[in-house]
């Protein structure tokens, strides 16, 4: 079955909390940890994506294409932790928020950042970091 606005599933009973108080729009972007910059940067521009922050010799570089966002961030070169993240455009960031914490989940607590957006951030049970970011007015 799919998930409805809020994560509840089509026929699961009204959870606790409005489920139309928050929403996942969205991808907006993913990030992910490269060893070689300059090469990485390359293959991108070769699918089609642009340059729209950084670039070969950066270490974090932002790539376009359309709606469509790749980060790329330079690698340790000594093992550790890849640092990949998944970026989702939510709405109603805060409201997510406390549904999560809720449910038992331990998401960071949310922050005005200043490239314009309010966002946190949790890990799956991998690791993986998932920031839920929504554009600030």
């Amino acid at each position: 079955m799919g998930r409805l606005p809020g994560g509840a599933r089509a026929g699961d009973e009204p959870a606790a909390t409005s489920v139309a108080s928050w929403s996942i729009d969205h991808i907006s972007g993913v990030t992910l940890a490269v060893r070689d910059m300059a090469e990485s940067v390359v293959f991108y521009q070769k699918l089609g994506f642009d340059v729209s922050y950084g670039g070969p010799a950066a270490s974090f570089t932002t790539m376009r294409a359309g709606q469509s966002v790749i980060n790329l961030r330079q690698a340790a070169s000594s093992g550790g932790s890849s640092w990949n993240r998944v970026i989702l455009r939510v709405r109603g960031v805060d409201a997510l928020h406390r549904d999560l914490v809720e449910k038992g989940l331990g998401p960071s607590a949310p922050k005005d950042a200043e490239w314009g957006e309010r966002y946190f951030e949790i890990a799956d049970p991998q690791g993986v970091v998932i920031s839920c970011a929504e554009l600030r007015p």
